[in-house]
Order: C-alpha cells, then structure tokens, then sequence
C-alpha cells in the first residue's frame, strides 16, 4: 500500500489543496482546517446544523490554498481575498447572507472526531461499482487516499499505521453527513452516496486516525499497518 493522494482544506468547509508532502503535527496536517467561517454566535460554516455548526452551504462555492503570502479563498465569480483582509469577510458575508469572518482556531474545535482522514482506492472502486456513486474522494474531503486491494481494509486496521516519518492510530470509522451529496471542491454534480451508504454501511466510509509520532508524509510514501 502507498499514500496516491494528500489533500488539505485550510479553511474547514471550503475546498482544499492538493500537496505532494506535508509535516503531521499532534493536530493532523500542518494548516489543515486552521480556520472557519465563524459568525458572531461562534458558530462554524458547515452543511449541517449541530451545536457548533451552523448550515451556510454557500461556503463550498468557495476553495482555499496556502501561499506565502498567507490563505488566499477563491470564490463565485473568480475573485480572490486573502484572510486576515476585511474586504474578505465582507464578500463572505454577502455571499452567506449573514454577518461571518474567516477566523483561526480557538475555543471552538474545526475537526469533528479525529485528527486525519483517509480511505483506500478500493473501498472508493466499490462505492463506485455496488453504490452506483460518483465515488470522487473529494466528495468525502480525505486527507490521505491509499492504493489498497480490498475494499474497507483500512477499516480493520487495529494498531499503529506508519507512512513516511509519521505514525498513526486508528481511531474509527467515520459517519457521513449530507455534505457528501453536495456539488463542492471542484466536484460540480449531486450525489446520492448518504442514502446508498444508510442502505449499506450504516452511513459510515473512511476512516479517522490520530497522530502518535509527527513527521513528514508523502505521496508515494509506503503504508505499513500493524
């Protein structure tokens, strides 16, 4: 097995970039989901409505990537802004019609369950085939996509996972919301994978896993579970 596909999203909820190497930290990917769209209830961008977030799904029109001159959002109509720039929150908050901000983590967490998201090539080959899904990873915002055999191998493994420097552990499969179905990250159709997978899988593909020992990955980087 080795690592195909690394992608990150620095602004949660928006679409992300793809990398050929990235550091983990204890967090998961160095910059992934260090910020959100937050409103002034402190209340997250998202496609579903929990505590902590709030349904606004005008924000998977935008993408976000990293350059040195800091996160650069790209939206509707092929502007640009920069985080940190108030002309920035000021288009999202047209967009989203509510008054938001791109703000960093603080007291509020970005990541639902687990540090690092990953799902194997055939696990997405069989969605594809038995579900009859667009089975684009991007639909389901993976971190890491891994050359496997079988499908759901990934969610067997029971202990460490070692790719490049870095070591990971499995810390369970993971419940899909109605984001998936949503057109987003260059993916520009609807879907029907969360009532397919409610049929099948008891709503749930992929996999989250915690960071045990930081280090560098990258694609093309061997996979080596327990």
């Amino acid at each position: 097995m080795h690592v195909t596909t690394l992608r990150r999203y620095p602004v949660k909820s928006m679409g992300g970039e793809s990398l050929e190497t990235v550091a983990l930290d204890v967090r998961g990917l160095e910059g992934d989901r260090a910020y959100a769209v937050r409103d002034a209830e402190s209340r997250l961008a998202s496609g579903k409505n929990t505590k902590r977030l709030v349904r606004r799904d005008g924000v998977f029109e935008f993408r976000a990537r990293t350059e040195d001159a800091g996160v650069v959002i790209s939206g509707p109509g092929g502007r640009h802004g920069l985080v940190g720039e108030p002309e920035l929150d000021a288009w999202l908050s047209d967009v989203l019609a509510a008054p938001v901000a791109v703000a960093p983590e603080t007291d509020v967490p970005h990541f639902d369950d687990g540090a690092v998201s990953l799902i194997g090539t055939a696990t997405l080959e069989w969605c594809a085939r038995e579900l009859g899904v667009d089975a684009d990873p991007r639909r389901l915002r993976p971190n890491i996509v891994v050359a496997t055999s079988e499908p759901f191998e990934e969610e067997g493994w029971a202990g460490d996972v070692r790719i490049g420097e870095a070591v990971l552990r499995p810390a369970g499969r993971i419940e899909r919301c109605r984001t998936i179905d949503l057109a987003q990250d260059g993916v520009d159709t609807r879907t029907r994978w969360l009532k397919a997978l409610g049929e099948t899988r008891d709503m749930r593909v992929a996999v989250y896993l915690d960071v045990v020992t930081p280090g560098a990955i990258a694609v093309g980087d061997q996979v080596r579970p327990a």
